[in-house]
């Protein structure tokens, strides 16, 4: 079973859409077993209540055609490792002289003798945290520095990807911040010798970015109207309908807007009331059109979900009753997938697939999925049960409410779940207790491969930027600009996320994202350990980015045992498998 994988020609999601779319103890003894210390991700001794992710001051045919073949590897991944926190700011402008290999890309910054701002996204270590993109940038995306100003010579007939853009202006960013301040006077023109070979379009949007940039730099500093006077140069230029460097920064410029609302008491408690009751995982439930168009048109969610899937199958290849606790299954597309391998499954006929969905709200939302999950099993023959375990709080969630029987193989599958959960750390802790104590043979967790989550707004502004960037991107490839499911993504989706990332701090920032490294030391803390993706799942991946025509965008890397998922080398998302030790 381990060499075979599932080989699809097609998926044909429009054919299902008729169907499927319109523990306390446990704690105490760890804490026992661990001299009465709680884990902490800063390394410290003493208990940190915020669990360290920063502590803050403030059968249907043509569905899915399976059929077991042997597959070649089509390579190896490359380990790579990404940085989880963003540098301190203090030491930025030394380090970016330190970084020998970009100065024929970017001059030596000098620091000013004048007193610097305390919070300068000049002095935010860009090319630190995004160097590896300025090698690309300059390699192998065949754009040429010159020996001048932080210029580019790119090649004839190839076009900007949005993140080339953002880096492109960012590199001219510190270098003007270095030698004055930046403002709209300065900023009117700011590439007339600078860039050789960009479009009249690509040169408007650098210096679109700059403006972003330099807004950012304001709002950082508290100068809030010269921030907004720089808000206004990027809102006659960018454009929620436009390409993609437009479109991010319509929602980042929006993002800012707010934070300098909430900075100056502009914001009214209504206007927050409203804020708060918004939920995006919630509103992820209730959009299946927008939603599944994502899963047919961009293909990370069917990397993931696919490669996750393998990894039960074969994690299960033996049982004959089969247990998923899903902690967040909003649509729940994956299980069908799941359902199609165990009915070709012959070795070991399935007695029994069992699904366990948990749940704060929305409960009737659920039990509709419910519903047409049980109508698909049923197609494919296979005896179904679902079950949905609805509690008020996830304190309150239990191990006896799953019902798991002896007889039973358990898997447990966390999709975006764990980091609604990175405010809330008791919450985490004592899921976390509950998943031990049912001690199941596998859980798959897919989480962002971001660091959305520092309590300095610099950094943050600078992570979001080139995630989104580079998502966005992915959305222009795949999707037309005046689709509506992609204006619903943009704006209900990621245009929340950038403004809870960007204009929220303390508590109220509800968007949270910590990368691979974080989440490896948080499950070690409970026993966990990653466990080895098969050459069958890694194949799964490459299959969907064949099918998706994007092997030269579409990136896989590996992170540990960790399967990274990129957009032109961007992390995007991660796909972890954990067993219990």
């Amino acid at each position: 079973m381990e060499n075979e994988v599932f080989s699809f020609q097609e998926f044909g999601f429009h054919g299902v859409e008729a169907k499927f779319s319109c523990s306390d103890k446990m704690v105490e003894s760890m804490e026992e077993e661990n001299g009465g210390k709680q884990f902490n991700f800063n390394g410290e001794e003493d208990w940190c209540p915020d669990f360290g992710f920063y502590k803050e001051d403030s059968s249907e045919e043509g569905f899915l055609l399976f059929k077991y073949q042997q597959q070649e590897d089509s390579g190896s991944l490359d380990d790579q490792h990404f940085d989880i926190v963003s540098p301190p700011l203090q030491t930025c402008l030394e380090e970016i002289q330190k970084l020998g290999e970009f100065t024929t890309l970017i001059p030596q910054v000098v620091p000013r003798k004048e007193k610097r701002q305390p919070f300068s996204l000049a002095s935010l270590e860009l090319l630190n945290n995004f160097g590896n993109g300025f090698k690309r940038l300059h390699g192998d995306s065949k754009i040429e520095p010159s020996n001048d100003m932080p210029c580019a010579k790119v090649e004839e007939g190839r076009k900007l990807s949005t993140e080339e853009v953002m880096r492109l202006a960012g590199a001219n960013f510190i270098q003007s911040s270095s030698s004055q301040t930046a403002d709209v006077s300065m900023l009117s023109h700011p590439f007339d010798s600078s860039f050789y070979g960009l479009s009249n379009e690509e040169t408007k949007d650098v210096a679109l970015v700059e403006f972003l940039f330099s807004s950012a730099e304001k709002v950082g500093c508290q100068q809030f109207d010269r921030a907004s006077r720089l808000l206004s140069q990027c809102d006659d230029w960018c454009s929620n309908t436009g390409n993609p460097v437009q479109r991010v920064v319509y929602y980042f410029s929006k993002a800012l807007r707010e934070k300098i609302d909430r900075e100056t008491g502009r914001i009214t408690s209504k206007d927050l009331g409203k804020r708060l009751c918004f939920d995006v995982d919630e509103a992820m439930m209730n959009s299946d059109h927008a939603i599944l168009a994502s899963h047919e048109g961009i293909p990370f969610s069917q990397i993931s979900q696919f490669s996750g899937i393998q990894a039960i199958v074969e994690s299960m290849a033996e049982a004959r009753k089969i247990h998923i606790v899903d902690l967040a299954i909003r649509n729940g597309m994956q299980w069908t997938v799941l359902m199609q391998a165990l009915a070709t499954r012959y070795e070991c006929p399935l007695e029994l697939l069992k699904i366990t969905a948990v749940g704060t709200t929305s409960k009737h939302i659920i039990e509709r999925t419910g519903k047409r999950l049980a109508s698909f099993a049923e197609t494919m023959n296979i005896a179904f049960s679902f079950k949905v375990v609805m509690v008020s709080d996830m304190l309150d969630l239990k191990e006896h409410l799953f019902g798991v029987e002896a007889d039973e193989r358990v898997a447990f599958y966390s999709e975006y779940f764990l980091r609604s959960m990175i405010l809330e750390p008791k919450r985490l802790e004592s899921i976390m207790g509950v998943v031990r104590s049912i001690n199941p043979c596998i859980m798959v967790v897919t989480e962002v491969e971001a660091n959305h989550n520092s309590p300095a707004f610099v950094n943050r502004f600078i992570e979001a930027l080139f995630f989104f960037s580079a998502y966005f991107d992915c959305l222009e490839t795949f999707m037309k600009r005046n689709d509506p499911n992609r204006m619903i993504i943009e704006s209900l989706f990621f245009g929340e996320g950038i403004r809870s990332i960007v204009a929220e701090e303390g508590e109220g920032r509800k968007i949270r994202h910590v990368k691979i490294d974080v989440w490896r030391a948080f499950f070690a803390w409970f026993g966990m350990v990653d466990t080895e993706l098969s050459m069958s799942s890694l194949d799964q991946a490459r299959l969907v980015i064949k099918k998706f025509d994007c092997e030269k965008s579409c990136t896989l890397d590996m992170n540990g045992k960790c399967l990274i998922i990129g957009w032109k080398g961007t992390p995007i998302h991660s796909l972890s498998v954990w067993k219990f030790l």
